[in-house]
């Protein structure tokens, strides 16, 4: 019986129709998260969008912040630098919907821009806290420990953890898991650094939603990180 020879196109077939099964297979099982958690991330993303625009401290919005609009004119860099991660809430917002009305999760090229602008995000947080680094922000000294620990400390703490379990969760939960990072980094600071603000509530309510809202995203962290995955033996293949 004469053998027919495999061709390199073949082969080439085989290669890609497999990769094409694991990957979606792996973005099945993404899509598996339980709707009632996705409702509640949403909400919670909702929220963290509108402390975009809400009053942090003295009257003064992230959005202002970026702005540099800041009492007394004195808006630099550190105050654009600090607004600048209240932003990533609107990539959760859209990585949370995408979870209720598409099959695919995210694409490669998206979640490059997601990373690119998580790193943005924790280098403009590692600006920020130089100067209770050096000594120069005029804190107290459990002021600067708090700044210094939470804020970097919840950065490394997750960027190791992340590291560790990077076959174990998938590219989007990933994604997710580095967006609240950020934000949480810089959330910390934020709220160590203007609690002792004054003035009525409605002057500082987006310190008060950010203080609720910083729980569940470290509860969700947490969820990511404990949760047993069923894709560790797939392989993920970015398009």
């Amino acid at each position: 019986m004469e053998r027919t020879p495999f061709r390199a196109c073949d082969i080439q077939f085989a290669i890609m129709g497999h990769a094409e099964l694991n990957h979606t297979a792996t973005q099945s099982e993404e899509a598996r998260v339980p709707t009632p958690l996705n409702a509640i991330a949403l909400l919670v993303s909702l929220l963290a969008g509108i402390v975009v625009f809400l009053p942090f401290a003295l009257n003064t919005s992230p959005l202002n912040a970026v702005m540099l609009r800041v009492p007394g004119n004195q808006g630099n860099w550190w105050h654009a630098l600090i607004g600048a991660p209240f932003f990533l809430a609107f990539p959760m917002i859209w990585l949370r919907l995408r979870a209720f009305f598409s099959s695919q999760l995210s694409t490669p090229a998206e979640r490059r821009i997601i990373w690119i602008a998580v790193s943005l995000s924790i280098f403009g947080t590692i600006l920020v806290e130089a100067p209770f680094l050096l000594h120069l922000a005029g804190t107290s000294a459990w002021q600067r420990l708090a700044v210094l620990s939470l804020g970097l400390g919840i950065v490394i703490a997750s960027a190791t953890i992340l590291f560790l379990r990077r076959r174990h969760i998938s590219p989007t939960r990933a994604c997710l898991v580095g967006l609240n990072t950020a934000y949480l980094g810089n959330a910390a600071l934020c709220l160590i650094v203007y609690s002792s603000a004054t003035g009525p509530i409605h002057s500082r309510s987006g310190w008060l939603v950010t203080m609720v809202i910083v729980w569940p995203m470290i509860l969700e962290i947490l969820w990511i990180f404990t949760r047993p995955s069923k894709t560790q033996t797939l392989v993920v293949v970015d398009r």
